[in-house]
This record gives structure tokens, C-alpha cells and sequence, in this order.
């Protein structure tokens, strides 16, 4: 592979080729899940088109047992072949950029695609667009690692598939590319964003070829009839707020309670298939995903109570199907609640002020409004449904509503629909960043003496010692060693060239800026604050803010390398929680270079203290990788409070190992 990579000079280049590779990859993964999940549900209910005609026809005991069976089915595959392919998919996906270098294993594309199918097919209520987001972005990283990329590049190619997978997926390629640069990187920059978008315009082509210009939705002429609509659209955004917000806690919740069952993991399915079967005998409307339901909303063919029922209805089904352990997507489900939050909405102000759009409009804005606020992402949602419709008059009532919902569910809750998944792994996030890390870690770390000023020094001085030396923010003391102020390069280069001559008679008072620092109480997401208010790469850091006693200086680039070795850390953690072959770690896993990985008990005097109170890692240098908490595992972070019977698993020298059980009689 590198003789290949090294005929392309230019990389970008090469990731352009590569891009069309993935995006081509993405179409046919896109076509492929579709025609699967057509062929599973004429095997499971005997039809695909009309489906909720065909399901009268049907006795109850189809209705209730195919959707058990899917699950049957569904469980043993994902437990035993991929567990990453368990959930809605988008969140695996972050994980892998965010803490994998983009690397997934090429393995969960096919267990995915063959898991959701099944589970959409025989009646599990979840989306398609989920599963085809994370089989494109396993071929894109699969394609990354077979070339032998570097992570930026390997994380470059996994977003051009989850960008093709979202463009295939509704014939949207500009909110494909938008959905990978605002949820999967979180970075709109030129490098990234080019690749992304050719992977995404050419998987639409590639679908289209096969199927045709296909249309998800049938969606209705749009107009805005009068500017007092903004009243209801208003009453819309807050609602959709709230519906996304039930969605987001409920599904969580029923993960949670499955999570702590004693029901074995690859059997959870079978009953989560059982329950939407029973729900689906009574509402056909939960089974599969949804779009004929919300076809007829569009349209208006559904009356008031039938839409009021499918919000909460269609939450629980979707709850029960992910949290048993079903694959599919939120994004299908999100679309459900948001037609009929909206077409409610619409069918309530017709009634009330007839001149307004027709029920089927709101619907339509409902759509988007519960996307937007389900993940966070109101510019994907406003570009999807924009796409849908390709008429620019809904824009207006679109925006306006999608950034309601968006603040309302935002303010409630500050975790998507997709990373709260991960902050309950203990992983937060933050303009791409793993935030807790960073909050986690504090300033003394990485503390050095760095060079300073006193305050009577000569800017000639001050030249010839800066001369000498990488550093380009020096801080001022004055004769008690107290933080006065700081110098940075460019201010010290422009006060030479002004005052050249009395460079012996300029002293570092004169010319020393507002200080700007850090406290030993300080961490590290606060120094990356100041190092993007500011833009300087090195922070004088002061004993506290009363008494500015000068400790030293932080440089961000130690900053970064101690974050990019935390991060190391993560990676072993999930490697610990997801890999079957770290279960049992409880002898101890030897690492090399004398490093060792163990799960311990946590000692009784531990309960009720946290990381911070206890400071393991300096007074035992031992790092504590995750915490085993009944069958919950997750990632501590500083705060993180003990409970009786809890477990750690730490890694570090066998005798730091050892010296720590010794004492803590464990």
C-alpha cells in the first residue's frame, strides 16, 4: 500500500480518490440494507408496499411472534460477532473518531447491515438511516486502515461514509455531507469538508442508479399563508423541545433497565420483539420504520387522537426495541414523533384559524423541529427537510421552528439523543474534545519553571534573553515574585522597532500587557480556554487570584501531549469494556514494559469519596481505567463517587499494584 500511496504527491489528492471509493462503497451498503429489509419483511408479514394494509390481513400470532423472532435472531448475532453493532449506530461512530484514530473494525459493516434488517424487517420499531450511517463509516474506515492512512485521514474517510450513508439514505447529499461535519467531526474545515461532500454526492448517484430518483417522503405543496403562522410554529418548537426530551430519557432509561436485568444480553431482544409485537396488535403504526406513517400524516389521512397516540406510543416502541438490544436508527423514529407533533399542531390551529396551512405543512417543520432537537443539529435537520421538500418557502418557518426546539431541548438537557450515549460511557464532549479529560486533570501536572521578567529589566535585556530561547509569553513579576503582567513576542517585536534607541532606558513595566493566568486549582479544559481567547501557547500559572504568587509557566503544547496520552488511556478502557477477551481481568492482564492491568475491589474506606479526594494516581501511580458497577461499566471522571461493592480496573506497575492492595487490604 505504500507504493500506491506514494505516487500521489499531493495527499488530498488521494483522499479525494479515496473519498469516491467510500462514497461508492456507502451507495451500494445504502441500496443493499434497503433491499434486505424489503426481503425480510415480505418473509416476516408476506408484503412490503401498503405495509399497513397488509398487516389486517394477518392473524394475531404473526403480528406478535415476528418481531420475537427478529429478535431471537438479532441477539446472538450481535453478541457474539459485533456488540458494535448493538443501538442506533451514530454513537459508535463518534466513539471511533472521537477515541479509535476512525478505526472500526471492517466486520461490523456486515453484522450491521444484516442485524438492522432484520430487526426493521420483522416489525422492530427503529430507523434505517442509523445502520446505513455506521456501514458506511465502517467501509470508510475499513478502506482508511487497508491503505494504511494516518488517523486524521482514517477519521477523514470514516465521515465521507456516514456522509454517503445519510446522502443515500433520504437523496440528500449536501445534508449528508452537513450530518458528518456537525455530529461525526464536529469540524467544518476546507480539508475535511472537500472529501466528505464528493463521497456524499457520488453515494447518491450511486443509489439513484439503482433505484432511482427515490423519494422517502411524499411531501405536499408548502406555502405560508399568513405571518401570524410564526404563533403556532412557535407553540411547535416548544412541543417538538419536549418530545425530543421524553424521547432522549425514555430510550435511555429502558437501556438502562435492560442493562441491569438478569436476562442474558443475547436473549434481551427476543423480549424486546415480544413487547413491540403486543403494542403493534393494537397500534400497527410503531412496526418497522415508519415512513407509511408518516406519508399519511403529510397528507392529513390520520385523525387527531391517532397522531396524539403515536407520539408516546411510538417512544416506547422504539425504547424497548434499541434498549432490548435491537439494531436500527433514531433518526426514522425522530422523523415519526416529529409528523405527528406537528400534524397535531396543524390539525389544532386549522380548526382554530382556517386561513393557516394545511395540517400536513406542520407536519412536515414537525419533522424537522424533533431532529434538530433530538441531535442537536438543527442545520442538517433544516437541510434534510429542505432537500425533501426542494421548495424554498418552507425555509422560513423551518429555521425559526427547528432553533426553538433546538434551545428548549438544549436547555433542558445538554446531551443528544447521540452523545449522551457517551457521556454515560463517562465520555463528555466539547467542540470536538473530549471534555472530561481535560476537566479532569489539573494544572500541576504540567507545571514547568519557564523564563520570566522582573519588572526593572531593560527591553535590551529582555530582547537578548527572548533571542534565545522557543518561549513567547513571558510573565512580569515584581520584586516579591507576584504576577504583574506578561510580555508575548509579537507586543516585545513592535515596542523594538518603535524604540529602538532607548532600548537601555524601556523597562518591562512599561511595556507589560494585563496579566493573564492560571491558579494551581486551574485544569487543563480551563488553559485550552484561554489558549483559544487569547491565542498564546504558553500561561503563566499564580499560587490563587488574591495572592499572585508566580509557580510557574503551562505550555500547550505539553497540554496536548498529556491530553493525547489520556486518550490513549480511553482507548484501553473501551478495549476493557467492549472486548470479550478482557472480561476476566481480575488475575491481571500483563501489558509489557512492566506494565499491568487488573480489576480490583474498591476498598470500603473508597465508598462515598471520589477520584479527586482520593488522587490514586499520585499517591499510588496507578491510573483507573473504568468502574464496574453491578452490569454497568463506564469511565470514571474526577467526581466519580464510590459505592459499596463497586470494582476498579487500574493499570500501572505490578509492585504500584501490589503496594496499593497491601495497604488497602484488598
Amino acid at each position: 500500500m505504500k507504493k500506491i500511496i506514494g505516487r500521489f504527491s499531493n495527499k488530498q489528492i488521494l483522499l479525494i480518490i479515496l473519498s469516491v471509493i467510500v462514497g461508492v462503497c456507502a451507495g451500494l451498503g445504502a441500496v443493499g440494507v434497503r433491499q434486505l429489509i424489503r426481503w425480510i419483511t415480505e418473509i416476516s408479514f408476506g408484503g412490503y408496499e401498503r405495509f399497513l394494509e397488509v398487516l389486517k390481513t394477518l392473524p394475531a400470532s404473526r403480528k406478535i411472534l415476528a418481531p420475537a423472532i427478529g429478535g431471537l435472531i438479532v441477539g446472538p448475532i450481535i453478541y457474539f460477532f459485533a456488540k458494535e453493532a448493538k443501538g442506533h449506530g451514530v454513537p459508535e461512530v463518534m466513539l471511533a473518531v472521537l477515541m479509535k484514530d476512525g478505526k472500526i473494525r471492517p466486520r461490523v459493516a456486515f453484522v450491521k447491515a444484516i442485524a438492522s434488517a432484520i430487526s426493521i424487517g420483522s416489525g422492530g420499531s427503529v430507523g434505517r438511516e442509523g445502520p446505513i450511517v455506521q456501514i458506511g463509516a465502517s467501509l470508510g474506515s475499513t478502506v482508511g486502515q487497508y491503505f494504511n492512512l494516518e488517523r486524521r485521514d482514517i477519521q477523514t474517510l470514516v465521515a465521507c461514509g456516514a456522509a454517503g450513508g445519510i446522502a443515500a439514505a433520504f437523496n440528500a447529499p449536501i445534508a449528508g455531507a452537513l450530518f458528518s461535519v456537525e455530529i461525526i467531526l464536529g469540524d467544518f474545515g476546507v480539508a475535511a469538508l472537500s472529501p466528505i461532500i464528493i463521497s456524499s454526492v457520488i453515494s447518491t448517484i450511486v443509489a439513484r442508479h439503482f433505484e432511482g430518483n427515490l423519494v422517502a417522503f411524499m411531501v405536499p405543496p408548502y406555502t405560508l399563508n399568513s405571518p401570524f403562522e410564526l404563533m403556532p410554529y412557535t407553540l411547535l418548537g416548544l412541543v417538538a423541545g419536549l418530545v425530543a426530551v421524553l424521547f432522549i430519557v425514555t430510550l435511555y432509561y429502558f437501556e438502562e433497565v435492560f442493562e441491569n436485568s438478569r436476562i442474558p444480553e443475547y436473549v434481551q431482544p427476543m423480549i424486546g420483539g415480544l413487547v413491540v409485537g403486543l403494542m403493534g396488535l393494537y397500534f400497527p403504526f410503531v412496526y418497522g420504520v415508519g415512513y407509511e406513517s408518516i406519508n399519511g400524516a403529510l397528507h392529513n389521512q390520520w385523525p387527531l387522537y391517532i397522531l396524539l397516540l403515536m407520539i408516546p406510543m411510538k417512544i416506547l416502541a422504539t425504547s424497548i426495541t434499541l434498549g432490548s438490544g435491537g439494531s436500527g436508527g433514531v433518526f426514522a423514529p425522530s422523523l415519526f414523533l416529529g409528523a405527528a407533533t406537528g400534524g397535531a399542531i396543524g390539525i389544532i390551529t386549522h380548526l382554530v384559524f382556517p386561513q393557516a396551512a394545511s395540517a400536513g405543512a406542520y407536519a412536515l417543520v414537525g419533522m424537522g423541529a424533533v431532529v434538530a432537537a433530538a441531535t442537536q443539529a438543527p442545520i442538517t435537520a433544516i437541510i434534510i427537510i429542505f432537500e425533501l421538500t426542494q421548495n424554498y418557502r418552507v425555509i422560513a418557518p423551518l429555521m425559526f421552528t427547528c432553533i426553538i426546539s433546538t434551545l428548549i431541548a438544549s436547555a433542558i438537557k445538554r446531551e443528544s439523543i447521540y452523545t449522551l450515549k457517551l457521556k454515560l460511557k463517562g465520555i463528555e464532549l466539547v467542540e470536538g474534545r473530549e471534555e472530561s479529560i481535560l476537566k479532569q486533570i489539573k494544572i500541576d501536572s504540567v507545571i514547568k519553571d519557564g523564563i520570566f521578567f522582573y519588572v526593572h529589566q531593560n527591553l535590551k535585556y529582555i530582547i537578548d534573553t527572548v533571542l534565545s530561547t522557543n518561549q513567547s509569553v513571558f510573565p512580569v513579576l515584581d520584586q516579591a515574585k507576584k504576577l504583574v503582567g506578561i510580555l508575548t513576542l509579537n507586543n516585545i517585536k513592535s515596542i523594538f522597532y518603535e524604540k529602538e534607541m532607548l532600548a537601555e532606558l524601556v523597562i518591562a513595566e512599561d511595556i507589560a500587557l494585563d496579566p493573564v493566568f492560571l491558579t494551581e486549582e486551574s485544569n487543563l479544559q480551563e488553559a485550552m480556554d484561554i489558549e483559544g481567547r487569547y491565542s498564546i501557547e504558553e500561561i503563566p500559572v499564580v499560587k490563587d487570584k488574591n495572592s499572585m504568587d508566580y509557580r510557574g509557566v503551562v505550555f500547550i503544547h505539553d497540554v496536548i501531549n498529556l491530553y493525547n496520552f489520556e486518550i490513549k488511556k480511553r482507548e484501553l478502557a473501551l478495549a476493557v469494556i467492549t472486548r470479550k477477551k478482557f472480561k476476566d481481568v481480575t488475575q491481571g492482564l500483563n501489558l509489557g514494559e512492566g506494565m499491568r492491568l487488573m480489576e480490583i475491589k474498591v476498598p470500603s474506606s473508597f465508598t462515598g469519596k471520589n477520584l479527586k479526594d482520593l488522587a490514586i494516581r499520585n499517591r499510588y501511580s496507578l491510573e483507573v481505567l473504568i468502574v464496574k458497577r453491578g452490569k454497568k461499566t463506564f469511565i470514571p471522571d474526577a467526581e466519580t463517587q464510590f459505592l459499596n461493592g463497586d470494582r476498579i480496573v487500574v493499570v500501572g506497575r505490578y509492585e504500584d499494584i501490589r503496594r496499593f492492595k497491601k495497604e488497602q487490604n484488598v
